[in-house]
């Protein structure tokens, strides 16, 4: 199709960034930009929340994203259903029905259609955390917000507090693939799901703590989806690295209900998909559904064997 690289172009860009570790490629990148860069995390405010476990933040990570809307396209121009979501449906066994990451079709102010992805806010100031009775919600020391299953007594109180309704409950016992009883259950990567209890976009802390991508960001062949690290001000889509302050201001990034003042660390960049071909007047095929983690034929054993796979391209 006009105005895209050929399926085999992206994958071979996507597998020449894997074989490097995404914090080195961070940290490398810090050191070539000039000196005396002030963190973005100053311009936001306090401190994030303090983190119910107790691993020290210091000079830690701090986790955010940001959404290229100029590259999301829904993945109809290439006919196929937002890899984004099935890319989180495969990784994390995401019960059928309860995505951890939505893409809608919006209306702009000008009358245009456009995609919005939405997942976990994964704000500083989260009202989830407040209102959890047994603080089965909260923020690790990298700021991504968790939930430990083990302690959720289901109360769903965190559901009604929080504004972008991105949390799910799970009412009846969700399915596991085969061998999910044995896995080492962990907040960061919560399997097996469970019934009673509540769930949500977790921003692949399993993942970045390893140098690796979310799968929403791996998955995603517009390259429209950003890690970023506000302690080192840089961030990546896997394919380019960008200063992250400098990316947000010039682009007129925004966070959702800002007025709210939760102090969200997912920025949006305005857009409607214009870099591979939307135009404001155009109509453009429906969006397909997204497969769940059984259509797709996602295992437990291809899930590691995938992350074995990038482990070992990162020592070549």
């Amino acid at each position: 199709m006009a105005g895209h690289d050929s399926e085999g172009a992206r994958q071979g860009a996507r597998s020449t960034v894997s074989r490097r570790r995404l914090l080195g490629g961070l940290g490398a990148a810090t050191a070539l930009m000039a000196t005396g860069i002030v963190p973005i995390a100053a311009s936001l405010g306090s401190e994030p929340a303090a983190a119910a476990d107790p691993t020290p933040k210091g000079t830690k990570r701090q986790w955010a994203m940001a959404i290229d809307l100029r590259k999301c396209e829904g993945c109809v121009t290439i006919g196929k259903a937002p890899q984004c979501v099935e890319g989180c449906n495969a990784e994390h066994f995401v019960p059928e029905g309860q995505e951890w990451i939505q893409v809608f079709e919006s209306e702009g102010a000008g009358g245009h259609n456009f995609f919005f992805p939405r997942l976990c806010m994964q704000c500083e100031n989260a009202p989830c955390t407040k209102v959890c009775p047994v603080r089965a919600t909260y923020h690790n020391g990298e700021g991504v917000v968790l939930i430990d299953h083990e302690r959720c007594i289901g109360c769903r109180m965190c559901m009604a507090a929080c504004p972008y309704g991105v949390r799910r409950f799970n009412w009846g016992q969700p399915k596991n693939p085969p061998g999910a009883a044995f896995a080492k259950y962990s907040p960061e990567y919560p399997i097996p799901h469970r019934k009673g209890t509540v769930e949500k976009c977790m921003m692949c802390a399993h993942l970045t703590k390893d140098g690796k991508l979310p799968a929403c960001a791996a998955a995603c062949p517009m390259y429209a989806i950003f890690l970023g690290d506000l302690s080192e001000d840089v961030a990546t889509n896997g394919k380019e690295v960008v200063r992250m302050s400098r990316f947000l201001a010039d682009n007129r990034a925004y966070r959702l209900k800002e007025e709210l003042g939760t102090r969200p660390r997912v920025w949006y960049i305005p857009g409607h998909g214009q870099e591979y071909g939307h135009t404001i007047d155009g109509e453009y095929p429906e969006q397909k559904k997204p497969r769940s983690w059984q259509e797709q034929g996602s295992t437990i054993e291809k899930v590691a064997e995938r992350h074995a796979g990038h482990a070992g391209e990162t020592t070549k």
